[in-house]
């Protein structure tokens, strides 16, 4: 089939509708991402390449996605109209999105959940789902008015996590904190600093880490519903870490106390007075 040159065409026309936010759609850019979509068993609608794949391994990915979806061919000019990324790899494709319920973040037991919330970064975003992964959390969920985690930019930040564990979106944060607090999850809330410091509680059992947006962080209210404040110990004069960084600390160490327990350390449970 001769390579797609219009820009108007009607395949442009769907991938620039998903790097907008198209709600059943999601756009993944790159071998790698297409890659790790495919073995996650996603979805693939549509893909779309510009020239010939760069190494042996991804022209047998070439074959594989011709046999089982429709894939296109595109000049290098129509790829960068599909493309959102500054230098488009040369393929992009369309995947169905994967959305999980809360109750999927929950297992296996005991369930470590990330709760972010307010988080306007999708790099931000995407890191945190990766650092997720990497930490062994069950899942996380993103509320309020939280970035798109299925959005291009948090998906490329993410590189395949977002495929692989369980990530849900929910408007309402106070009741997220409800229903993880019913199902027996303790539920932490992250404060820049005054909270107990994360190695004199114990976060080996069922746990929810409340992680604030940028700037302005977790508001009052939605503190005073956790069943605990909980902070990083920051030395000179750091107000307070990146957002992906400090839920990427918490949870290693929620990691490390599940691996190797807790050994005389005090324990900080229950709502601090």
């Amino acid at each position: 089939m001769p390579a797609i040159t219009s820009r108007q065409h009607p395949v442009v026309k769907r991938f620039r509708a998903a790097a907008r936010g198209d709600r059943t759609a999601a756009l993944v850019d790159g071998w790698h991402l297409v890659a790790e979509a495919r073995r996650a068993s996603l979805d693939i609608d549509l893909v779309a390449i510009a020239g010939e794949p760069p190494d042996r391994a991804t022209a047998h990915l070439k074959k594989e996605l011709e046999a089982a979806t429709q894939v296109v061919s595109v000049s290098t000019d129509v790829m960068h109209a599909i493309s959102p990324v500054r230098s488009p790899s040369g393929v992009a494709a369309l995947v169905r999105r994967r959305a999980a319920p809360v109750a999927a973040t929950l297992r296996p037991a005991p369930a470590l959940v990330v709760v972010a919330v307010d988080l306007q970064d999708p790099g931000n975003g995407g890191a945190l789902v990766r650092a997720a992964e990497a930490g062994g959390a069950t899942g996380v969920i993103f509320c309020g008015a939280s970035v798109d985690p299925w959005g291009w930019k948090a998906l490329r930040a993410a590189m395949g996590s977002t495929f692989r564990l369980p990530v849900a979106r929910e408007p309402d944060a106070a009741a997220v904190v409800a229903a993880l607090q019913e199902a027996g999850l303790r539920v932490a809330a992250t404060i820049p600093r005054g909270g107990a410091p994360m190695h004199d509680v114990e976060l080996d059992d069922g746990l929810a880490l409340l992680i604030g947006g940028e700037g302005e962080g977790l508001s009052p209210a939605l503190v005073d519903t956790a069943d605990l404040t909980i902070s990083i110990p920051m030395g000179g004069d750091v107000e307070s870490l990146n957002v992906a960084v400090a839920a990427a600390v918490l949870i290693y160490e929620a990691r490390r106390q599940r691996l190797v327990g807790v050994a005389g350390a005090p324990v900080a449970r229950g709502r601090p007075s």
